[in-house]
């Protein structure tokens, strides 16, 4: 019996640190393979993805999948996205290491940790409370402490701390909601999937002379922009 126990230490001594090595190494894999392949090669953007533990940020039961090229459950009808669309939504914003980035749309807390590696500050909104308690508690696990987390309507923004540098949105509403357009700063970015309840264009909008300038990036898929009572925006 002692020997057994004794056989069964030594595999759970080797198993834990092979898991995270693994992690590691999957990560470094979904970098390389999913992100910078593809293109996004901007130095900030690659060491953040880099950086961003995902699996943490992922329901148990799909950690085994958390590196993998493709989004992932998370409870409550929504979704993990899929991490090259991270790290391009990212990519498009141009983000400078003294900027203010607001986000719509938490989720998991994975793009607020990715976004939290490259700026000084991070507010995010995210309308079920579930999910937004749950996401705090990850990324205050993991460290951050420079993203803030609101429950509420993210159509609404976050009046109180605009206006903001970049905004990511990170569910699709039917159009880009007016309180973002005013809280984006002149000067400011914002990225949006815009369109009807299934596909949507990706669009990135720059604020020029109080005008937004819009540019179509690409046709992405999002779960919808809702209110309290699940409508869509």
């Amino acid at each position: 019996m002692l020997r057994k126990l004794l056989l069964i230490s030594a595999v759970c001594l080797i198993t834990a640190p092979a898991l995270a090595q693994n992690y590691a190494a999957e990560r470094r894999n979904m970098v390389d393979q999913q992100i910078v392949k593809r293109g996004i090669r901007t130095t900030q953007v690659v060491e953040a993805m880099r950086n961003v533990k995902r699996h943490v940020f992922v329901p148990e039961r799909y950690r085994h999948l958390a590196y993998s090229d493709r989004p992932l459950p998370i409870g409550h009808q929504q979704t993990i996205s899929q991490p090259y669309i991270v790290a391009l939504m990212t990519d498009y914003l141009n983000l400078q290491p003294d900027e203010k980035v607001l986000e719509i749309g938490t989720g998991s807390g994975y793009q607020a940790a990715v976004l939290a590696e490259i700026v000084d500050q991070v507010y995010t909104v995210e309308i079920v409370e579930a999910l937004g308690k749950r996401a705090r508690q990850t990324l205050n696990e993991q460290g951050y402490d420079n993203v803030h987390i609101r429950i509420g309507d993210g159509y609404q923004g976050w009046q109180e701390h605009a206006p903001y540098d970049a905004i990511i949105v990170t569910a699709s509403p039917s159009d880009v909601p007016p309180p973002l357009k005013q809280q984006l700063a002149e000067g400011g970015r914002m990225v949006i999937p815009v369109g009807g309840p299934v596909f949507q264009k990706l669009v990135l909008l720059r604020k020029t002379n109080g005008k937004l300038k819009q540019t179509d990036v690409t046709s992405v898929r999002f779960v919808p922009l809702v209110n309290d009572k699940g409508d869509r925006h």
